[in-house]
């Protein structure tokens, strides 16, 4: 409940701060639950993104540090995050979103090119996927990346890509997963060029 009462209540602040959220390929996406997999450009990235896939519902890995605020933990649990210690991730880090796919009518928000601490995490995507038998969905954003940008009101555009499923009978090791993430790559470059040629990204 407290999901869908807050979703408007962002896209009105998005809509407040900025006005221009653009969202491309939106056909691509597949019915029932999957894997939205993006690289990771900027912290509000994971808002625009269960923005432009509404009306789905989204869980997402949150590190545990922003759970240690009692109000923020509140917000981020009836959100549908979960804590990650990336440090030293823990097997809920695979359970809990793959029940989320199975067994509840949640899909999932990742970024594995935005974790610098832990492999296993890099990998994770790819084993929940396999366990799960849900697609991945490649998706970039493409527009500002610091907050002076966004109320500038720089355009926000998100694009999807085709989905990708991965064989169940693959294993998942350190050979298929550098794999697997060059696929991705490719993925994220073809709809990063198809939606903008000219674009590239550049951390701040």
């Amino acid at each position: 409940m407290f999901y869908k009462i807050i979703r408007p209540i962002a896209r009105f602040v998005v809509w407040v701060l900025n006005g221009h959220l653009h969202v491309y390929n939106k056909e691509r996406i597949p019915e029932g639950n999957y894997i939205l997999i993006a690289p990771h450009r900027t912290w509000w990235e994971p808002v625009l993104f269960a923005l432009a896939a509404s009306p789905k519902e989204f869980i997402f890995m949150a590190k545990k540090e922003l759970f240690e605020n009692p109000i923020l933990s509140w917000i981020l649990r009836h959100a549908h995050a979960f804590s990650v210690d990336r440090d030293n991730p823990a097997p809920s880090a695979i359970k809990i979103p793959v029940r989320g796919l199975k067994k509840d009518d949640y899909s999932l928000i990742i970024f594995p090119s935005g974790t610098r601490h832990s492999a296993e995490l890099k990998s994770g995507a790819f084993v929940i996927a396999k366990l799960a038998n849900k697609p991945l969905v490649p998706a970039v954003y493409q527009g500002p990346v610091n907050f002076k940008g966004l109320l500038k009101r720089q355009p926000l555009k998100i694009t999807f890509g085709e989905p990708i499923m991965i064989d169940r009978k693959m294993k998942i090791n350190e050979d298929t997963t550098a794999e697997l993430y060059s696929q991705m790559e490719d993925a994220w470059q073809a709809i990063d060029t198809e939606l903008d040629p000219e674009f590239k990204y550049i951390a701040k």
